[in-house]
């Protein structure tokens, strides 16, 4: 029996921002706890943040910024969105994060319809976010988008269809994308759990076997590295 995972390792030539950057223009970025603790950078500063991100693809003579799948991060101490009183803290990343300037174009992975979309406003939230439906030989999943501008909502419908590489939203600036330096969040589910416009991106330790296995690894449909 094939697998979601075997189904996206069969797709080609998939591009969710800018389709004029090409791959080799992508550096890997490491935001791991363990790295950031060795910075002198204010996480909770998002213009800083994204000093450090532009910095780095100056120095790199890159485009893109891509990593964080299953990354432990102190990124979201500063919110209680992940760290509610009496649960476990959420800091591992279930996504793709794919670093670069807001307004950037960002497109719809495979055909597809979308299955919701909303403003998530909590500080470190996804702020914008759009999921899209996807149905490929029988198997249905989602593909959440997150960090959009606002104007991204802007028009959509529930059940509207999508084509592959077609252009659904734009990268918000930090005052509404949660409160980060501009980037997609990019997200593959397989079971939604009955949620509209947002699903979990960043798990505890506790949950992770549940969302790993929810949440494949995105880079088996970009194939940014082999």
């Amino acid at each position: 029996m094939d697998t979601l995972e075997n189904i996206l390792q069969k797709q080609n030539d998939v591009k969710v921002i800018d389709a004029s950057i090409d791959i080799k223009d992508y550096v890997a970025i490491d935001l791991s706890a363990p790295r950031t603790d060795t910075l002198d950078l204010d996480l909770t500063d998002a213009e800083e943040f994204e000093d450090f991100i532009e910095d780095y693809l100056s120095k790199n003579k890159a485009k893109v910024a891509f990593g964080g799948y299953l990354e432990k991060r102190n990124l979201y101490k500063r919110s209680e969105n992940f760290n509610a009183e009496n649960t476990e803290e959420r800091n591992i990343h279930l996504g793709l994060d794919l670093w670069i300037k807001s307004g950037t174009s960002v497109l719809s992975a495979l055909d597809g319809t979308i299955h919701s979309f909303q403003n998530n406003t909590f500080l470190g939230d996804y702020g914008p976010t759009i999921i899209i439906q996807h149905t490929v030989e029988d198997f249905t999943f989602y593909i959440l988008y997150g960090h959009l501008s606002l104007e991204s909502l802007d028009g959509k419908t529930e059940g509207q269809p999508v084509k592959k590489g077609e252009k659904i939203a734009e990268l918000g600036k930090a005052p509404v994308n949660g409160d980060y330096a501009p980037h997609l969040h990019f997200q593959i589910i397989k079971d939604l759990e009955n949620k509209k416009g947002d699903y979990p991106g960043v798990s505890s330790q506790k949950d992770l076997v549940h969302y790993r296995n929810n949440c494949p690894d995105p880079n088996i449909l970009l194939k940014i590295t082999d």
